[in-house]
């Protein structure tokens, strides 16, 4: 019996065999580009990855390769801006393991501590934090979570952050989140994704779960 197809009427032994040779050379096409652009891409180094947008998925994305890096046997550092004032998966998860260097600094969303300059010593003593693991070569890993949001509300110094970035080891990765990413940050960064907002269950009623935002 003949391969049907849901689009259209059943083909013909003949017809199958033309779309699988034009399906075949396609992918033989796209394989030589693949394989073009691999090869030409030969450095070897640490980057920088900013994870911005207004939409859900930043930290998760960035905790998704922190997996990663202790799946390959390397150690990495987080700092947590902002988030303090209560409990997260990632944390009550990432924390526990070895090869993970784990600092809740923050002292919760902005709206809620109403206090600049407890917010801003906050920030700095988290920003402290991260200079030491970024100038740590043991450590291959660091995950900035939210530090877009101090350097929104200039709690942080940008050039500061720039200039450990740029004086970090040079296998290092660095990971930023937080929406609102500067245009400087996003200059400096090796890869940037935006992660957009189409819908959201909060704006329909439902409270942040555990496993999804928490």
């Amino acid at each position: 019996m003949s391969e049907s197809n849901t689009d259209g009427p059943e083909l013909t032994a003949a017809q199958q065999a033309a779309r699988d040779e034009r399906h075949q050379d396609r992918m033989q096409r796209k394989k030589a580009v693949v394989d073009a652009a691999i090869a030409r891409a030969d450095k070897v180094r640490g980057i920088v990855v900013v994870l911005t947008g207004n939409g859900k998925g930043k930290s998760s994305s960035a905790f998704g390769m922190v997996a990663r890096a202790l799946g390959h046997g390397q150690r990495v550092g987080v700092v947590q801006f902002i988030k303090g004032a209560f409990s997260t998966g990632e944390e009550a998860f990432f924390r526990k393991l070895e090869g993970v260097s784990y600092h809740v600094m923050g002292e919760g969303f902005t709206w809620e501590t109403q206090d600049r300059e407890r917010d801003v010593a906050a920030a700095m003593a988290a920003f402290d934090v991260a200079r030491g693991l970024m100038s740590d070569p043991a450590i291959h890993m660091v995950v900035l979570d939210e530090l877009n949001i101090a350097l929104k509300y200039g709690y942080i110094p940008l050039q500061a952050v720039i200039d450990a970035a740029n004086a970090r080891p040079a296998h290092q990765n660095l990971i930023i989140t937080g929406r609102g990413a500067p245009a400087e940050l996003i200059e400096l960064a090796d890869t940037v994704t935006e992660m957009g907002d189409v819908k959201h269950a909060f704006r329909a009623g439902i409270k942040a779960q555990n496993g999804i935002e928490l």
